[in-house]
C-alpha cells in the first residue's frame, strides 16, 4: 500500500498554493494548485538540461552560467558536477520559499547545491537578471555576460500559441538572451513538450538550435540554442529517433 504524502510546507503565490510533499524517505513532489511540478522520481530531463547546457565549459578556466528557476535542485547540482572549481553560477529564483526549501528539507536531495561558493543566489525574476546583462553588454561591458544560460521554468515555451510578447519565450527575451551572452553561448531551455513556434522564434533570432527528447524524460523537451552569427537562416537539428522508443 502506498504511503500518504506529507506536506512539509506551503506558500501562496499567483499560481494557487505552492506545496513541498515528501512520501517515506525518498519521494518529493513540487505542486501549485495540486497541479504536480517538479518530481524526484522524474528528474532527468532536468539533468539533461544542465549537461547540454554547459557542454564543453569543463575546459573553461572561468565560465559564467546563469539558471533561471531553482526547483529541487537537480539542474543546479548537474551543472555544479560539470563545471570547474573557479566557475560562476548565478541562480535566479523568483520565489524565497523555493530557495528556503534547497537550503532545508532539500538540501541532501540536490546534494547542498545552494552552499557551494561557486554559486550567487538571487531572488528575482530571471527576465530581470537577462535584462541587466544584456543592457550592460550592449553598452560594452562584458563581465556580466554568461556563456550559458538555462531556464529551468516549470512552465516552458507552451505546444500551441506562443505570443510574441511573453515574458520568457517571447521576442525580446529571445534577443536579450542571445546579447547577454558571450560569442558561441547557449540558451538552453527545458520544456514539457516541443514548442515548433519556440524553434522558428530561435531561428528568426540568429541562434542554431539542437531540440532533444532525453531518455527517460517523457515528452519533456530540451532545447539548446547556440547564439554565434551564420550566413542564412538558422537551423534546428534533431537527433535521429532510437528504435523502440520515443527519445
Amino acid at each position: 500500500m502506498a504511503q500518504p504524502w506529507t506536506v512539509l510546507d506551503r506558500v501562496e503565490t499567483d499560481e494557487g498554493l505552492l506545496e513541498l510533499r515528501r512520501r517515506g524517505d525518498g519521494d518529493v513532489l513540487l505542486t501549485v494548485g495540486g497541479r504536480i511540478l517538479m518530481s524526484s522520481r522524474w528528474h532527468h530531463s532536468e539533468v539533461a538540461l544542465a549537461e547540454r547546457g554547459c557542454e564543453g565549459l569543463s575546459d573553461q578556466r572561468l565560465p559564467s552560467v546563469l539558471i533561471g528557476g531553482l526547483g529541487l535542485g537537480y539542474t543546479l547540482r548537474a551543472a555544479l558536477d560539470l563545471l570547474p572549481s573557479r566557475a560562476r553560477v548565478v541562480v535566479a529564483e523568483l520565489n524565497p520559499a523555493v530557495a528556503r526549501w534547497c537550503r532545508g528539507h532539500l538540501a541532501d536531495l540536490n546534494r547542498h547545491a545552494l552552499s557551494d561558493r561557486r554559486v550567487e543566489l538571487r531572488v528575482e525574476d530571471v527576465a530581470r537578471t537577462v535584462g541587466r546583462a544584456a543592457h550592460g553588454a550592449a553598452h560594452g561591458d562584458d563581465a556580466g555576460r554568461f556563456d550559458a544560460v538555462l531556464f529551468d521554468l516549470y512552465q516552458g515555451p507552451p505546444q500551441g500559441r506562443l505570443p510574441r510578447d511573453d515574458p520568457f519565450y517571447g521576442d525580446a527575451m529571445v534577443r536579450r538572451v542571445y546579447t547577454a551572452l558571450r560569442p558561441g553561448g547557449r540558451f538552453a531551455v527545458w520544456s514539457e513538450q516541443p514548442s515548433l513556434q519556440f524553434e522558428k522564434r530561435l531561428r528568426a533570432a540568429g541562434y542554431t538550435v539542437v531540440l532533444s527528447q532525453p531518455k527517460r524524460g517523457g515528452r519533456h523537451a530540451v532545447y539548446v540554442a547556440t547564439a554565434h552569427p551564420r550566413v542564412g537562416s538558422a537551423s534546428v537539428r534533431r537527433p535521429p529517433r532510437r528504435a523502440g522508443g520515443s527519445h
